[in-house]
């Protein structure tokens, strides 16, 4: 231990002002062209990517008749248990209007094993995953 005040450690205003000049000055010129924008193909390829087509939260908002993948796979960030149903039987169960994050968070409450007796701490904690 040591009778030295914390504020040693931190340097004063006018070092700091000093240190951002430097900073500022030192400052790489590729930095630069990090700003400049990207080319149209880069725009192009990644607009034409299949995934491109629907943002993750309309992807929970589908229905079950209209989702092309085979099998259907959801997890639990807290207990890491992972359940997968086939479509064809998620349709059969639920009908093909269902909602497949309805579907889903169904599907991990019923056999949830974290059990505590609160509301805001029951159940399994969803996270969708792409087969």
């Amino acid at each position: 231990m040591s009778d030295r005040p914390a504020s040693w450690r931190m340097p004063t205003p006018k070092q700091m002002e000093k240190l951002a000049a430097e900073t500022d000055r030192r400052r790489d010129p590729s930095a630069a062209a990090q700003d400049a924008p990207l080319p149209a193909e880069y725009w192009e390829s990644v607009l034409k990517d299949p995934r491109a087509d629907a943002t993750g939260a309309q992807l929970l908002q589908r229905r079950l008749s209209e989702i092309q993948h085979h099998v259907l796979r959801i997890s639990c960030r807290r207990c890491e248990r992972t359940v997968e149903i086939q479509t064809a039987d998620a349709v059969r169960l639920y009908g093909g209007n269902a909602v497949w994050k309805d579907v889903a968070q169904r599907l991990l409450d019923n056999t949830c094993q974290q059990r505590t007796g609160r509301h805001e701490e029951d159940g399994c904690w969803p996270t969708f995953e792409t087969p």
